[in-house]
């Protein structure tokens, strides 16, 4: 059925769907859930120490015998200085008063998001598949997992950015449209309205690297799926599909906005974490983007802002951080597996229509 096998062939998958690694949504049991259905679940490992990526991985395997990835955050953003930091918490300083939150101290450094210890507890889990997003590791890294039999895919946001993955050894592409739901996966930071739509980036990323292209960003159903192939794709991740799953560890407060959600309730927002992130627009985030303020580098300004969300709660969306796509009110409430059987049914559908009669 499917028109484009390079995905299928390369993970031994059955369809290619993959779930995008959402760091704090999904969860192995997820990931699970859709490796059984044929996919490949991913799972988002930024947030876990070793003891945590280790006891998810046995997780994992303990529930499915299907293909799996786990991602990682590769990044160099340079730590904030000072001054950055003071104009901020200065700026902050109204919100701060509003929820009685008291200003935090100074942000600690910026933690190692895959280096060499990292690196050596994942040679040890092998991992069918490794993914980053931001970017790549170092090189000996990548050298390293692909000389272990490991699959290594990494996400572009540009053209550019799709070439310089290609040159150093993926094996696929992400390409990340603006539409997609979470963090946008730039190599570097940039501006928050910089950003390809996937109608747009996919065609032409897949006409200038050779390995096989996964369409992301503001894909929700078959007509999706079917839409990426026509465009050069050879399979699709999709992440907020999958955020009202039972598996899913979306907060009770995303599942209503989810439930409840429209095209254009999302912006893209620096304001949280210091990097561009698409979520449910908020008083805050569009109050940041107005005053243009500097901000902080990722992940320092979690330091800042994180009392704020804390402070002001699940039900308040004066300051919130609901991460989510423009496509979320297609998303439907259901266990992965069933989501997947009916993409893969809807694809099929798609595929089918776009085909015209016979005869």
């Amino acid at each position: 059925m499917w028109p484009d096998r390079r995905l299928i062939d390369l993970f031994g998958i059955e369809h290619p769907i993959i779930l995008a690694p959402m760091a704090g949504s999904g969860t192995p049991e997820l990931v699970a859930a859709v490796a059984n259905a044929g996919g490949m679940g991913s799972l988002g490992c930024a947030m876990l120490d070793a003891e945590g990526l280790a006891g998810a991985v046995v997780r994992i395997r303990a529930a499915t015998n299907g293909v799996f990835n786990l991602n990682f955050f590769a990044i160099r953003d340079p730590a904030p200085d000072a001054e950055t930091l003071s104009r901020m918490a200065a700026r902050l300083q109204p919100w701060y008063r509003r929820y009685g939150v008291a200003p935090p101290p100074a942000p600690p450094p910026a933690p190692a998001f895959f280096d060499q210890t990292r690196l050596r507890q994942v040679l040890d889990l092998a991992p069918p598949v490794v993914s980053f997003h931001f970017g790549l590791p170092q090189h000996d890294a990548v050298t390293a997992l692909k000389a272990a039999g490991i699959k290594v895919l990494s996400t572009a946001t540009t053209v550019t950015e799709a070439r310089a993955l290609e040159l150093a050894g993926v094996d696929a592409v992400i390409a990340q449209g603006f539409e997609a739901g979470g963090h946008r996966g730039a190599h570097r930071p940039n501006d928050a309205q910089d950003g390809v739509g996937t109608l747009s980036l996919v065609p032409q990323i897949a006409d200038v690297v050779s390995v096989p292209v996964i369409a992301a960003g503001g894909i929700a159903d078959g007509r999706g799926i079917a839409a990426a192939f026509a465009l050069g794709a050879s399979g699709v991740q999709m992440g907020t599909a999958f955020l009202l799953c039972p598996e899913a560890a979306t907060d009770a407060r995303r599942r209503e906005r989810i439930r409840n959600a429209s095209a254009d309730d999302t912006m893209m927002t620096a304001a949280v974490s210091g990097r561009p992130a698409r979520a449910r627009r908020s008083r805050y985030a569009e109050a940041m983007a107005a005053a243009g303020t500097d901000l902080p580098s990722f992940p320092a300004l979690y330091a800042l802002t994180g009392p704020l969300l804390e402070a002001a709660g699940a039900e308040d969306d004066e300051v919130s951080f609901h991460l989510y796509g423009q496509s979320a009110a297609l998303a439907r409430e259901a266990p992965a597996g069933e989501i997947v059987a009916r993409l893969v049914e809807q694809s099929a559908a798609a595929f089918a229509r776009l085909a015209g009669p016979r005869g």
